[in-house]
């Protein structure tokens, strides 16, 4: 069976974790878009590992993994990612293989990237990671990006010289516009002075980059169509969620790529025929990181501090795998959940960090919004409506005693039950995985 898993939020809802419980039933896994601004955190056996553009079947013996075309894959942080994964006992080569048609993010993309950021006015940020997505994406659709393949050929370091020249003309456009004069960007792995790349020091940086990364370079489109022929079982794996796709989510406070369902076929080869079922990942509550509205928010570490918001964000440990940012934090909002099923056609929900709601007397659930004076149980199209709805909620008692020991489904506190069948009702689609810890072993498997 081929399976499609997605983030049905704003990302962050646990995919590293089920992921990981899902490999062991697949042959290959994919990732197939975002890039290293989004980690999926794995604990398991007493070790955490955090992946940022690794698929996550990595950590599972004989698995194939595959970076999919539709990732947009910083060379440098995969090369430091593979040797921390062989540090840990792991070896990806022979495992790992990345497609000639995948983009890559250049240092010079980050570069943009912080500069772009700084030059938007007060109130128009984005609230980028600065790690050079949204350039390297734009280069896509420019069509003036390097893709992975043009490492094997011999003029791959002539046209890194010809980007950098170009990119250097558009941070000086950028400082004289609106960046005081005198500020640096911060890239890491070379010197960025008067927004001015040193073309001779990328260059040498990108030889090594072709020499260590090429002989992970193939066509994976043919590898892939071939494991399906044979029967094997593909796993697809997108990074952060539903709601920052860039047609679906809450734009422009988005990401630059299709972390839905639909992306999936886009970022691997595989045709649509070849899905077999779609995997939402979903908390028990709701986060999101970043600017843009967010209907239930209680948290957030600049003007509110909601104390029940507080404690989600504390029990949960919600800080960014990657980028180390605090989430906002708010009550689960059906809203966006059956926003989520349809629009990713969603076949079963994995319910993750339930554990974290122990504490609550008293659960709130959004199942509806007021706009302007009207309920609407719909998600709106713009990040402008959306900023003025008022949540509906609905209260459930909490069950107030600790659920992260459970092994068995009908072990569940009743309250407990009622809640995540409750939410699943209200979400539509069936309860597929119901994870009540971080680690592999905390995970209730009941349909999948």
């Amino acid at each position: 069976m081929n399976t499609v898993l997605i983030g049905s939020q704003w990302g962050d809802e646990g995919k590293g974790k089920v992921i990981d419980v899902l490999t062991d039933k697949a042959d290959v896994v994919v990732r197939y878009q975002g890039g290293s601004n989004a980690g999926h955190t794995v604990i398991a056996e007493g070790k955490k590992r955090v992946l940022r553009l690794i698929p996550s079947g990595i950590l599972h013996e004989g698995k194939v993994c595959v970076i999919g075309n539709g990732v947009v894959m910083n060379p440098l942080d995969l090369i430091e990612e593979i040797e921390a994964m062989r540090a840990t006992g792991v070896e990806p080569k022979g495992r790992l293989f990345i497609s000639t048609r995948t983009q890559m993010v250049m240092l010079y993309h980050r570069a943009l990237d912080k500069a772009e950021e700084a030059a938007r006015a007060p109130g128009k940020k984005i609230g980028t990671t600065g790690r050079g997505i949204g350039p390297a994406y734009a280069a896509k659709v420019s069509r003036t990006g390097l893709r992975c393949g043009d490492m094997l050929t011999a003029g791959f370091l002539d046209l890194v010289r010809e980007q950098v020249e170009e990119t250097n003309a558009k941070l000086r456009m950028l400082k004289a516009e609106r960046v005081d004069a005198g500020d640096d960007i911060e890239v890491p792995g070379c010197t960025v002075k008067g927004y001015q790349l040193d073309a001779d020091e990328l260059v040498a940086i990108y030889r090594t980059v072709q020499e260590k990364l090429s002989p992970y370079v193939r066509d994976t489109v043919p590898m892939l169509h071939e494991a399906k022929k044979a029967g094997k079982s593909i796993l697809l794996e997108g990074a952060q969620g539903t709601m920052l796709d860039i047609d679906f989510g809450t734009y422009p406070f988005v990401t630059s790529s299709n972390p839905t369902s639909g992306g999936a076929c886009i970022g691997s080869g595989l045709s649509p025929r070849d899905i077999d079922c779609v995997v939402g990942v979903i908390k028990a509550y709701t986060t999101r990181v970043g600017e843009g509205p967010f209907p239930t928010e209680l948290y957030n570490a600049v003007n509110l501090q909601d104390p029940d918001g507080k404690t989600m964000a504390e029990r949960g440990h919600e800080f960014g795998a990657v980028t180390k940012r605090p989430r906002r934090t708010g009550w689960y909002d059906a809203v966006i959940a059956r926003y989520a099923q349809q629009v990713n056609g969603v076949d079963y929900w994995a319910l993750t960090k339930l554990d974290v709601m122990d504490v609550f007397p008293k659960i709130k659930i959004c199942v509806a919004y007021e706009l302007d004076g009207r309920r609407i149980d719909y998600m709106p199209s713009s990040a402008a409506e959306l900023a003025r709805v008022k949540p509906i909620y609905e209260e459930m008692d909490g069950w107030m005693c600790e659920t992260s020991n459970v092994t068995r489904m009908e072990d569940l506190p009743p309250k407990a039950k009622a809640y995540v069948d409750r939410l699943v009702e209200l979400s539509g689609g069936k309860l597929g995985i119901l994870s009540i810890g971080p680690a592999r072993e905390s995970t209730l498997r009941i349909a999948l």
